[in-house]
């Protein structure tokens, strides 16, 4: 994998626009200048997850997440740094220097996900271009998309492919270029008997799945042959990069169209929403190789709350149909459903009629899912009283799972009066089974508590626990992103140097007791270190002079001159940054750190940038300067930031001094006195700067 040239990684920060890449996978909303919707990183109700387009970050108040847009890739789809980077060049169009094969030492740099997504990147390169190109491919499976009636754009846009029917191409073609074996076998492109190994798929059409961002995460594979003995369709196992239950087919394709007409179509199998794209109609998605779960509709939810059910007339489609509805009405979506003449499913019904006769009959036909259960079972029970009772508990059971109040009244109403029954009637058994909805999940959580904590944590490889979300109380306002970076030099907008191979960052680590100082000081650099300052020197003769610089300069001088250093490690790392840009005398700006191919470094300084209200209030706590005025009062600012972090050092010191006096038994007299004239030192020391400190916030 090619090296990503820094020149390169600046077109990508400076081209790519977060809002559209977000956009992509989270409904926006505007809430002032900023953008505003659900969480993409836990389960929520109340949307606290914020993207600044003016400043090109995000944060999400409930995880505490945040960054720029590749952050965000790393985060959601998991990507590498390199990957997040070529993931947004492809977006952008922006040309990547020509790919190389992998070095031993970069393989082994690669993570075991990396490893799995670029062995389906090759299957399924291996599949398209054996299908259009060998003879094997054309006379079978391109002949057999044409038969179905897609057209060649359509087939290309799916990546529809055939794996030959030669039991190991795919693993001997994988295996010589290099692909190992171990990755093959573990997303199920090969399998091993008795020591012979060949291909899963083998004289099957194939059909790639996609993440929400476009990457192959497995593949379903049709058998052609008639035989009833094969199974009609096999698909890859779940692995660290496929989860079934959180993977809804066509996605990728889908989600534009979902947020643009407030709704998504959901059917049963991959052809089903082929054909409906090749009818004009793209808002549609499969859970295909599963039945619809609670983790799919979440996935919908983060486009649209309203779903309408496409299904076969069979009876295993309305029995799929009822699955489905409940678990939605369980998530809060609303749900219409749809059923088309009994025979035909949304593949072969898009063949018979026109685009725009689909599109009605769609329209004409779909039911709320009262209407449609009503409809259903009563022509079915006739004027049987007991299969009427039945009925109608079935609805009120289905009404009972909607979590908002107002929706279960609306349609409990509506029963009523579908039904002529009283209102009261059904209210009653509808809070009866409200009351047991509870119970049980009072039961589930306590369950939950009384296991052990290796037992609570336990999910399947693929599948991480649901997380709730905590939304904060103080949430900012909605304009709270308003504030522009300062305005900067050109130099200070360069992106760090350096290539693009990096490993996974490391969560973040805190020093509590000297955190505070630190990132006081940090921020003071961040937001106004290219701005120019004056402040008191002596020179050679003991005189006091004047003298102008940059914020940074003085800062680093001052940190510099009294060997100052920082617990925290990475707001030493942001530190260094600065330090070194003034021995090349270059003032770095926040572009510059959010550009950084250290995640740590990006986490704090969007933390900083996103979070102005927390600051404020310590700000104004500690010293009494409000932040959103302290332009105003930069030299205060700054000197008040610069002594704070110099008295947090000076304790840092003589909390070292303690321990040694504490803990030390073996101390000698000389060391005693030189250890105690240290620490008197610092107290002088401290008392001046605390002095001129009490001097600036009075």
């Amino acid at each position: 994998m090619a090296r990503i040239p820094q020149h390169i990684i600046d077109e990508i920060m400076e081209t790519s626009r977060i809002e559209e890449v977000i956009g992509e996978f989270v409904n926006l909303k505007r809430a002032g200048s900023s953008l505003k919707g659900l969480s993409p990183f836990t389960d929520e109700k109340t949307p606290s997850f914020i993207v600044s387009p003016a400043k090109q970050i995000f944060k999400c108040f409930s995880t505490g997440k945040g960054g720029t847009v590749v952050t965000f890739l790393m985060e959601k789809e998991h990507f590498s740094y390199p990957e997040a980077l070529r993931w947004l060049a492809d977006k952008y169009h922006i040309e990547l220097p020509e790919e190389k094969p992998l070095t031993p030492e970069e393989q082994e740099q690669l993570t075991e996900r990396e490893s799995l997504h670029i062995v389906n990147d090759f299957a399924k390169d291996f599949f398209v271009e054996h299908m259009h190109e060998s003879d094997e491919g054309k006379a079978i499976a391109l002949s057999y998309f044409r038969e179905r009636g897609l057209r060649d754009d359509i087939i290309k846009k799916f990546q529809l492919g055939f794996c030959p029917q030669n039991s190991k191409s795919l693993t001997e073609v994988a295996l010589e270029k290099g692909y190992q074996l171990k990755y093959l076998k573990q997303v199920g492109l090969t399998k091993e008997k008795e020591g012979r190994t060949f291909d899963f798929f083998r004289g099957r059409v194939m059909f790639p799945i996609h993440s929400v961002s476009g990457k192959t995460l497995g593949f379903g594979g049709r058998t052609l042959k008639s035989d009833k003995k094969i199974a009609k369709y096999f698909n890859s196992p779940e692995s660290i990069i496929y989860n079934k239950s959180e993977v809804l087919y066509g996605l990728y394709f889908a989600k534009g169209d979902m947020i643009k007409y407030d709704n998504c179509y959901l059917v049963e199998g991959y052809t089903d929403v082929i054909s409906m794209h090749q009818a004009g109609i793209e808002n549609v998605v499969a859970s295909s190789g599963t039945s619809l779960t609670t983790g799919q509709i979440r996935l919908i939810k983060r486009y649209t709350n309203n779903i309408t059910i496409l299904y076969d007339g069979d009876a295993a489609g309305i029995k799929a149909s009822f699955r489905g509805i409940d678990l939605i009405l369980e998530e809060g979506l609303n749900v219409k459903v749809v059923l088309f003449p009994d025979g035909d499913d949304p593949d072969s019904y898009s063949k018979k009629v026109s685009s725009t006769e689909l599109q009605e009959y769609i329209d004409e036909h779909k039911q709320d899912f009262v209407s449609f259960k009503t409809d259903l079972l009563l022509g079915e029970g006739g004027d049987d009283p007991l299969k009427r009772a039945t009925l109608i508990k079935d609805i009120v059971a289905s009404i009972a799972l909607i979590p908002d109040s107002i929706t279960r009244q609306v349609y409990l109403q509506n029963t009523a009066t579908r039904f002529e029954m009283p209102e009261q009637t059904l209210l009653i058994e509808l809070n009866k089974l409200r009351g047991q909805h509870q119970q049980q999940a009072a039961k589930a959580a306590q369950r939950a508590q009384q296991r052990p904590p290796q037992q609570q944590t336990q999910t399947t490889p693929t599948q991480k626990a649901p997380q709730k979300a905590q939304i904060p109380e103080d949430m900012p306002p909605d304009d709270f992103f308003d504030a522009p970076f300062p305005d900067m030099p050109d130099e200070a907008m360069m992106a760090q140097g350096g290539g693009a191979m990096v490993s996974t960052p490391q969560p973040v680590v805190k020093e509590e007791k000297y955190y505070a100082n630190e990132l006081d000081l940090i921020r003071i650099l961040l937001k106004y270190g290219t701005r120019a300052i004056e402040s008191e020197h002596k020179d050679e003769l003991g005189q006091t002079e004047i003298v102008e610089s940059s914020v940074i300069e003085l800062v680093v001088y001052e940190v510099e001159r009294d060997e100052l250093g920082f617990t925290s490690p990475v707001l030493a790392k942001i530190y260094k940054v600065f330090k070194e840009g003034v021995n090349e005398n270059i003032l770095y700006g926040v572009k510059h750190f959010l550009r950084s191919d250290d995640q740590d470094i990006v986490r704090v300084v969007s933390e900083i940038e996103s979070s102005p209200f927390e600051l404020s209030r310590h700000w104004m706590e500690k010293h009494n300067i409000d932040i959103n005025q302290e332009i105003h009062r930069l030299n205060q600012a700054v000197l008040g930031a610069l002594y704070s972090f110099k008295i947090c050092k000076i304790n840092e010191r003589i909390d070292e001094i303690r321990d040694i006096f504490k803990n030390d038994t073996n101390l000698d007299d000389e060391k005693m006195m030189d250890l105690l004239a240290e620490q008197m030192a610092l107290e002088k020391v401290k008392g001046k700067f605390a002095t001129k400190l009490g001097r600036i916030i009075l």
